[in-house]
């Protein structure tokens, strides 16, 4: 199957090769349903590793949330370990990961007492912490244990803050943001039995997050542009500072920067000793509007027709799989094939008809499948039991997601 890029602005005859393809290796499926273009997923994560520069790629789970497809991309070389989002979550996956950093803080006391009693799941999993509140949790619900210690993962704030800390750019996360702060928590770890601190985590969202190609951001891409060079410089200094400040109380495992979007420059920074990186192997649609890195749309979800209301409309069944984030017209499913299609500006994605206008709707027959892809990466396998992976025009294989082995994390 050839990669073009799926975006709707290449070539129309290579569009319709890979979704002739597509079709004709999930004719026997019924839709909806989920791919995922082997072929492509492993290209992407070449990609991925190539832009990490001999960096360690920490797996996002949530960005998969597909045990299969989590084992062949840290099957690939330049990946290794986890990155997860809920301790159930990891006390899950160290049924078989060995290596699991939970990259947010948790207050889920049984699944803490149920770290704290194995020692092959502390060995395992790192937990995440940001402040004295989260310490103190951690000792009221855990009996401290030198022995088997929990291992501490001290989330540092890589946005950026303007102004004195009144205009602050990225996501809002940790209260731990310059390295006077990060010293005085190593300090704080270090002085508590039961539990060793390990590594640092920092997530650049308005780096790795934001789009910034000129189709996507329209006449704000500049600014966006600019606010990331100075974001960049900052974090470049201030993280290397926090990290020196903790290497003097605690021996760090690792340092762990970046996403997907951020690849390039996150790999550039001496400080950093591993990154992020999961949505690039599936390339969601969001990632059409970044210039950093450029991966193959690999993920898709198939819609029947089963209305044509009047000439240039057809209606396909469902459809609002919308994304999570600020409700916008980026978090909506993008659809792809027909190329040209586009939604009702009165309906857009709907919880059971998607009417799609375009010329390519009046050669839409009730039965024909319209072809989307989903907003963000992981959030597609919340909707649907299991995915179809199809290589070289045959479906290979059908691999449960999280919700079709009856896990819900989040």
């Amino acid at each position: 199957m050839g990669y073009e890029r799926v975006t709707g602005v290449d070539g129309q005859g290579g569009l319709e090769h890979r979704f002739a393809e597509l079709g004709r290796a999930t004719a026997g499926l019924q839709p909806p349903f989920a791919v995922v273009d082997l072929g492509a997923f492993d290209t992407n994560a070449a990609i991925l590793r190539r832009n990490a520069i001999g960096k360690p790629l920490r797996l996002v789970s949530k960005s998969l949330r597909c045990r299969s497809l989590m084992r062949r991309a840290l099957a690939q070389p330049g990946f290794k370990g986890v990155l997860g989002f809920t301790l159930p979550e990891a006390l899950w996956l160290a049924e078989e990961f060995e290596d699991i950093v939970v990259a947010y803080p948790t207050a889920d006391t049984d699944a803490l007492r149920a770290l704290a009693a194995d020692d092959e799941l502390a060995r395992r999993i790192t937990i995440m912490v940001d402040s004295v509140e989260h310490l103190d949790f951690l000792r009221r619900h855990v009996e401290p244990n030198p022995s088997r210690p929990l291992r501490l993962c001290l989330e540092l704030d890589v946005s950026l803050e303007l102004l004195g800390g009144r205009v602050h750019i990225g996501a809002h996360r940790s209260p731990v943001h310059n390295p006077e702060q990060a010293l005085g928590m190593a300090h704080e770890i270090d002085k508590r039995p039961g539990v060793d601190l390990v590594g640092i985590m920092g997530y650049e969202g308005q780096i790795a997050g934001v789009q910034d190609a000129f189709s996507a951001a329209a006449l704000k891409y500049p600014l966006v542009r600019l606010m990331q060079r100075v974001s960049r410089a900052e974090l470049a200094e201030r993280r290397a500072e926090a990290v020196a400040a903790v290497r003097s109380v605690a021996d760090l495992e690792f340092v762990n920067g970046g996403g997907t979007g951020s690849i390039v420059s996150t790999a550039v920074d001496p400080s950093v000793t591993e990154i992020a990186a999961g949505s690039g192997l599936y390339s969601p649609a969001l990632f059409d509007g970044y210039r950093s890195i450029r991966p193959i749309p690999a993920a898709f979800f198939a819609l029947p027709v089963v209305r044509r209301p009047r000439p240039g409309i057809v209606t396909a069944l469902g459809g609002g799989w919308i994304a999570s984030g600020v409700p916008g017209p980026d978090r909506l499913p993008k659809p792809t094939f027909p190329a040209g299609m586009r939604f009702s500006k009165t309906e857009g994605a709907g919880e059971v008809q998607t009417p799609l206008k375009g010329r390519a709707a009046d050669g839409l027959a009730i039965g024909d499948r319209v072809w989307m892809r989903h907003a963000k990466a992981g959030e597609l396998a919340e909707r649907v039991n299991s995915i179809h992976l199809v290589r070289g025009g045959e479906v290979v294989d059908e691999v449960p997601t999280y919700r079709g082995e009856g896990r819900a994390f989040a």
